[in-house]
């Protein structure tokens, strides 16, 4: 699995279609965020990613992130 660092810019999936961003935050351990709890580890840690197009802050596995 890739590894990503904060500042990457990725690109995941979402409702509306592909969504672009850059890696703001990487979490280790478990985190809420939004009223859910996002589970995270050392082996399996969730990015917070921020949206270009708009502020939108979304949080995601590196599974579900593609580097570009």
């Amino acid at each position: 699995m890739t590894k990503f660092k904060v500042g990457n810019h990725v690109k995941w999936n979402s409702e509306a279609g592909y969504v672009t961003g850059k890696i703001i935050k990487i979490h280790h351990s478990n985190f809420n965020y939004k009223g859910y709890t996002h589970h995270a580890s050392k082996d399996e840690p969730q990015y917070e990613i921020k949206s270009d197009k708009s502020d939108h802050i979304a949080a995601h596995k590196g599974s579900a992130l593609t580097k570009i």
